[in-house]
């Protein structure tokens, strides 16, 4: 299975520091937010990883180059500086990805999410298997419910937030071009027709999307650094 790391973001609430550098490109404990996610992601088994890219995008290759650092193959989707949105990006990137379900993965948080259980998570009537987490602070009220069946749902009383993680098959995309396109209607689809499962994660997650949690997550992996040397 294939895995994409969606980086083509601006980063607004990460300005000044995403004014020169792309936001999956800044440092949380001496190494770049995307190299932490890359290699967790080869552990787990996905070595063919995709990276889309638009604001500051020639700053992605130059960094990272081909992977083979981290026993990587890197393919690189550019797309134009305003970027095409989560879905157009996928879109985008669909002749790199190919015709099996994939991984896609938001280049901006930190977790220990165990990437491999995601190898098998999708079920061959289903179009994307999400990952929920618990709601942060800035985010109280979620996104989707889940049924008993595993099923995403957006009427239940308990509603949790989308990690950024999940699984999706190509006939999500069937037959839409690459213009900017968000993702959230198309889940809404997959919804209302009972292709859309998802599954509960409870450990360490955060979206790193302003400074103060840039700051308390490289504090928190500097330490961690000192405490094992």
């Amino acid at each position: 299975m294939k895995a994409m790391i969606l980086a083509a973001g601006r980063g607004e609430r990460l300005r000044p520091l995403t004014d020169h550098t792309p936001k999956p490109l800044l440092l949380a404990g001496n190494k770049p937010l995307i190299v932490h996610l890359i290699q967790q992601l080869v552990s787990a088994g996905f070595n063919e990883i995709v990276i889309n890219h638009a604001h500051l995008g020639e700053q992605f290759p130059a960094v990272l180059g081909d992977g083979h650092q981290w026993h990587a193959n890197l393919t690189y989707s550019a797309e134009n500086n305003g970027g095409l949105e989560t879905a157009g990006g996928i879109i985008h990137a669909l002749p790199i990805l190919g015709s099996a379900p994939f991984l896609v993965v938001n280049g901006d948080i930190w977790t220990d999410y165990p990437f491999r259980k995601l190898r098998h998570a999708l079920a061959d009537n289903k179009d994307c298997h999400l990952i929920l987490t618990h709601n942060p602070a800035h985010h109280p009220d979620g996104d989707f419910a889940l049924t008993q069946a595993g099923l995403l749902d957006l009427t239940g009383d308990k509603k949790y937030t989308y990690s950024g993680i999940g699984v999706y098959h190509p006939r999500l995309f069937a037959g839409l071009d690459d213009r900017k396109r968000p993702l959230k209607p198309l889940l809404l689809e997959a919804i209302a027709t009972q292709r859309a499962t998802g599954a509960y994660f409870d450990g360490t997650w955060s979206d790193i999307g302003t400074v103060e949690r840039l700051e308390a997550l490289n504090r928190h992996l500097l330490s961690r650094n000192t405490s094992s040397a």
